[in-house]
């Protein structure tokens, strides 16, 4: 009976990118090689130049939908692919993320008809750009709890997944915020008890470093100040909460070598 039901989860992937094919192929190739058969995959394209739209029309055929267009940045691409999104469920694939493993839709699917879930995450495995091999931080989110906001606590964006209803009710990302819209969707969500939260604990993606946010010294102090400004709008703590939030990534550091394996990464 579980499987009937299991293939009536339609979950929708999306994938924003803009001048990173290297990092689409393996996100896609992750994407293809799951196990669960309902996975809608949405690809939203910032107009890029690099050879991004030649992967793109290397895997069209296997993609449900493909936008290519300028855009005002990820999270504008992210609001595109959502309202292009037909699944119950919506997860975000950055173009330089791909999936744990083969399963890891599955589990999803697995958990939201358990637990009736709302919202569900889990945990998230930082590797390094030039050798993926290596684990250099593990996010391990652990349980939901209204009292951990005020601490800076968020789970790992990359492996957050909604009911797509919940777009309509709390609305998408906020343009405004150029490098933390994520911050500020997930804590009007988050701040909702209403809302059932459901941690799935075991790691979901493996994410490489060098993301928008970390990039330079200035997009650190963009970071930071786009992340006060949505602490003070939501009025969830002070200082000490983005004192908190920057801080729990020391505990995260890894500086053992691991071997995961990123699909697609020596296609």
């Amino acid at each position: 009976m579980l499987e009937i039901e299991k293939t009536q989860l339609k979950i929708s992937l999306i994938t924003a990118v803009y001048n990173n094919a290297g990092g689409l192929a393996s996100s896609l190739a992750s994407s293809l090689q799951q196990g669960y058969p309902q996975v809608e995959r949405v690809v939203v394209d910032g107009s890029s130049t690099d050879g991004t739209l030649e992967v793109l029309q290397q895997y069209a055929s296997k993609l449900d939908r493909i936008v290519s267009e300028p855009d005002q940045g990820i999270y504008d691409a992210l609001n595109k692919g959502v309202a292009l999104a037909t699944g119950e469920v919506v997860g975000v694939l950055h173009s330089d993320d791909v999936l744990a493993d083969d399963d890891v839709l599955g589990h999803v699917a697995d958990a939201f008809l358990h637990t009736g879930a709302d919202l569900l995450y889990g945990d998230l495995c930082y590797v390094r750009s030039e050798n993926p091999e290596q684990i250099v931080r593990h996010w391990k989110a652990g349980a939901f709890s209204p009292s951990l906001l005020a601490q800076g606590w968020m789970p790992p964006h990359p492996t957050v997944f909604v009911r797509r209803e919940l777009f309509q009710r709390f609305g998408g990302y906020d343009l405004r915020y150029r490098i933390a819209a994520d911050y500020d969707w997930m804590l009007r969500l988050l701040s909702d008890e209403s809302l059932k939260v459901t941690y799935l604990p075991e790691v979901l993606v493996y994410m490489r470093t060098g993301g928008v946010s970390n990039r330079s010294l200035s997009n650190l102090c963009r970071k930071s100040m786009e992340d006060w400004e949505i602490i003070r709008q939501h009025q969830i703590g002070g200082v000490w909460t983005l004192l908190s939030k920057n801080l729990s990534k020391v505990s995260q550091l890894r500086t053992r070598l691991a071997k995961p394996h990123l699909k697609g990464s020596h296609d």
